[in-house]
């Protein structure tokens, strides 16, 4: 009888610790399926265009309303993707805060593009660009279109692979002389035909021995040297080209390399045997002269020398018109 007991007592008990646990792991199931019905999706303000858009600038603000769109479908897919990963804070540091200046950029870019034909709106870009989260499914109302009427689409109707960083895959580009990056500098003013910068090498030798020092006489029209952003501090494609009364500022360059063959284009990572930029204050609408000092080229051979024009981030100048000539030349010096 007493083992009889025990052995009563010791199923009773163990059923209920089987009933225990089914009615646990029961709980466990219903948590996971609830948790998965309710999958967070971001929730963003509405941006709404409430300004005339120019005909120029419609294609370009229309599409940085439909990135606004991707963005957030983008984040929502990618909430779904991860869920379960990182820590208490993951969709806050790694994607409302990545969506955030995301945002930020696009209605930037909507207000640049308006204010290069009207007055520049502000749309509030700081204030609209943070996103939140919603568990009940519901997402951002989608921004307001833009009539866009018969605009044909940039190109003869080819469009455009992409204009920011925001769908590229490599990484910011920070200033220092780094390749494989993405620059998204935006290219700035561009100035009238007539004022565009041109630039001609007016003398140089034919002929020099090797390590004698030579002259190149350069005359440039259009330019204004006074701007030079060190490359190697940081100053590499971070800013915008800048206007002064129509005039590019910036400076140029000159570099001489030696050519291994003149039948087939150069190798372009080779350091050139000379270089210097030239930023002296001067020039303007009214074409000058600028000595350029070579200390000689060590090598024999065929020497390319160029110079060309540069705005304030080492970019060459954009010109009105695609048929215009950009403000560089070349000449070749043999050395013996």
């Amino acid at each position: 009888m007493y083992r009889s007991r025990i052995s009563s007592k010791s199923r009773r008990w163990q059923v209920a610790a089987v009933v225990g646990v089914a009615v646990t792991i029961a709980g466990i199931g219903l948590g996971v399926a609830s948790a998965a019905e309710a999958t967070p999706t971001v929730n963003c303000p509405e941006v709404k265009v409430n300004v005339a858009v120019p005909a120029q600038a419609r294609n370009e603000v229309n599409r940085n309303l439909e990135l606004l769109k991707t963005q957030i479908a983008e984040a929502n897919k990618r909430i779904a993707d991860t869920k379960g990963q990182g820590g208490a804070n993951f969709i806050q540091n790694a994607i409302l805060g990545p969506l955030k200046d995301k945002r930020f950029a696009a209605i930037s870019r909507i207000e640049t593009a308006i204010g290069r034909n009207a007055a520049k709106p502000n749309l509030n870009a700081a204030g609209l660009a943070a996103c939140t989260l919603t568990k009940d499914g519901g997402g951002a109302a989608p921004a307001n279109p833009v009539a866009t009427g018969t605009a044909a689409v940039p190109g003869g109707n080819l469009g455009i692979l992409t204009n920011s960083c925001d769908s590229s895959r490599l990484p910011r580009h920070d200033g220092f002389q780094k390749g494989d990056r993405c620059v998204s500098t935006e290219f700035g003013e561009v100035g009238s035909a007539a004022n565009n910068p041109s630039l001609l090498i007016t003398s140089a030798p034919r002929q020099v021995n090797r390590n004698q020092a030579f002259t190149l006489r350069v005359s440039t029209r259009n330019l204004i040297r006074d701007r030079f952003l060190a490359a190697g501090q940081g100053g590499y494609y971070v800013e915008s080209s800048v206007l002064r009364n129509g005039l590019v500022r910036g400076h140029f360059h000159t570099a001489c390399r030696m050519l291994a063959s003149t039948n087939t284009a150069p190798a372009p990572d080779p350091v050139p045997a000379f270089f210097v930029a030239t930023e002296d204050s001067k020039g303007g609408r009214t074409p000058d002269s600028v000595t350029i000092q070579v200390p000689g080229l060590p090598q024999s051979g065929l020497a390319q020398c160029a110079s060309w024009a540069g705005d304030g981030s080492h970019r060459i100048p954009m010109m009105e018109r695609a048929n215009q000539t950009p403000a560089f030349d070349t000449v070749r010096i043999r050395v013996r």
